[in-house]
């Protein structure tokens, strides 16, 4: 046996040691195909747009790309075409204030994931920002609107994503409603507690984009606090450790919380990841949330908790990815 190889089984064993740089790029490896399957599967399938089958893995491809993985440009191209069709179906909903199905959260991913895929503004993104614009307009805050925890049941996954989708896409015209958007909103997040992970996780992230440095550190801390011995974070305080929230919170905290990517909490919850992938380069998670569309397969693996597994695994590739020297 290698030296890499006695260092990635020691990994497996015990959660304080870290894999080899080797077995984290192999994981990603592993895990993009099964995402890309998962992704064109539902566009095959389904006119609606899908967070879980979209914007996560979204996600994964462009942090993986700039790190050096193959991601295939025809698959970005793919996926923004058909969030572009759902725009173009949609626009006067989101222009009247309306929105679609999901509201707010809907339509802060369907920007996010635009971001994350290099398209540029145009009149379809001006359309869902108008509609951000308007909807919950005489709050301090956005509402959430769906029950499907975790990635769908946060009001602040839903204000991160509005302030993120108002400051990367808003007009000129729309400049000054943006801006008094994020400074009602930013006295909203500074005295509003967060109760579970994802809440923490996307209040950090929202305390980022409306630019509160302390408490954004403060987040960040609090999050590194919550890991478990085991290397991961889980949902809730009372769950055990999982791969969505251990995935979301790493990526948290590369990208906007300051933690560097070395530190000993960001290396245990590498090995935490890494020693928790499923042999087909999946991660599992046990769905909690009431079923309410048909079900259909998208072409990713573990039917009916396919949706919280492909985020997770979006997540976790993303996490791992980042973990990655960009070559």
């Amino acid at each position: 046996m290698t030296p890499a190889a006695v260092c990635c089984a020691l990994a497996l064993a015990v959660p304080h040691v870290p894999p080899p740089p080797a077995a984290v790029r192999q994981a990603v490896e592993r895990a993009l195909p099964l995402l890309a399957d998962g992704a064109t599967g539902h566009v095959d399938q389904k006119t609606c747009f899908a967070c879980h089958n979209q914007a996560f893995p979204m996600a994964a491809f462009r942090t993986a790309k700039a790190r050096g993985f193959t991601v295939q440009e025809e698959l970005i191209a793919g996926q923004v075409e058909h969030l572009r069709e759902f725009i173009e179906s949609n626009k006067d909903a989101y222009t009247s204030g309306r929105g679609t199905g999901g509201q707010v959260d809907t339509a802060g991913w369907l920007l996010f994931t635009l971001e994350r895929a290099g398209h540029k503004p145009d009149e379809l993104t001006a359309a869902v920002v108008e509609y951000l614009l308007k909807r919950d307009a005489d709050r301090d805050h956005w509402r959430a609107t769906s029950n499907r925890p975790p990635s769908e049941a946060s009001v602040f996954t839903a204000n991160y994503l509005a302030l993120r989708g108002l400051k990367s896409w808003g007009t000129p015209e729309q400049k000054d409603r943006v801006n008094e958007r994020v400074r009602t909103v930013r006295a909203w997040l500074a005295e509003t507690p967060a109760k579970d992970t994802e809440d923490r996780v996307y209040r950090m992230r929202a305390l980022a984009e409306v630019g509160a440095k302390k408490a954004t550190a403060k987040a960040a801390r609090e999050l590194v606090a919550a890991q478990r011995p085991d290397g991961g974070w889980s949902q809730t305080d009372k769950m055990p450790s999982d791969p969505y929230a251990t995935g979301t919170v790493l990526a948290a905290l590369a990208e906007v919380g300051g933690e560097k990517t070395d530190s000993p909490a960001y290396r245990k919850g590498v090995a935490y990841l890494v020693r928790t992938q499923r042999a087909d380069g999946s991660w599992f998670v046990k769905s909690r949330s009431r079923p309410f569309q048909p079900y259909y397969e998208s072409g990713f693996p573990h039917e009916k908790n396919q949706f919280i597994s492909i985020s997770a695994s979006a997540w976790a590739t993303a996490a791992l990815a980042l973990a990655c020297p960009t070559k």
